[in-house]
């Protein structure tokens, strides 16, 4: 039998950068990142909650999302900002899951110190606070600076081809596992997948789930 620890394991952060729960979740996931660093690795994957035909002015989803986002700060404990509140107001805003899921992508590529729980929440931080345009350029330049990657070299690679393809590729692999909604954390091991979440929990319930999960995972290895 494979030894639980030969066999890397995942915790699989499935979310959408335009989700208030996922938002809401992202600071509950960086804590797991901090504390189970060294026996579990976290990765972020964006799944395309608002892509193609259901892009458009932020005005059509604005009632639901102010009602929604209110809940969201009185459950989880985040802020939005008054600039979110501003933009949504207008109803100019262009709703589009991918710009933001491609500089996360982008960020995974050039980013070494496995921070991409902390980006994820920055880029959430940058739209539901500081009310910034998620689809442009100008945003993720200052989020690189933030985490110390180089602006020009960032933009390089969020304009390429090639990290559109990749960001497609993952909102696929999403599609693929089969995932209901937003937020989803999945503990993966080897092959296996174990579903620790859909939906918000609080930290100490998702930090539970979490050990459990990793008592069986290492008591089925030993059986």
């Amino acid at each position: 039998m494979t030894p639980v620890d030969s066999l890397p394991l995942q915790l699989l952060y499935i979310f959408d950068p335009l989700c208030g729960w996922c938002y809401g979740t992202s600071p509950v996931v960086q804590r797991l990142a901090d504390e189970f660093a060294g026996r579990v690795s976290v990765t972020v994957l964006s799944g395309g909650m608002i892509t193609g035909d259901e892009t458009g002015p932020i005005r059509q989803m604005w009632p639901y999302i102010q009602q929604a986002s209110q809940q969201v700060a009185q459950v989880t404990g985040v802020e939005f900002g008054e600039a979110f509140r501003q933009l949504g107001a207008a109803g100019e805003y262009h709703l589009d899951s991918e710009p933001p899921s491609r500089a996360l992508m982008v960020f995974k590529q050039l980013d070494p110190l496995e921070r991409e729980a902390a980006f994820a929440h920055a880029l959430q931080r940058a739209h539901f606070v500081d009310g910034q345009d998620l689809n442009d350029p100008s945003t993720y330049a200052g989020l690189a600076k933030e985490f110390s990657l180089d602006p020009a070299e960032f933009l390089r690679w969020w304009h390429n081809d090639a990290s559109r393809q990749a960001t497609q590729h993952e909102f696929g692999v999403v599609q693929r596992l089969g995932v209901q909604g937003y937020p989803t954390l999945v503990l993966a091991h080897g092959s296996q997948g174990y579903v620790l979440a859909r939906g918000y929990q609080p930290y100490e319930q998702m930090k539970e789930g979490l050990e459990q999960l990793l008592q069986m995972i290492s008591a089925e290895a030993t059986q």
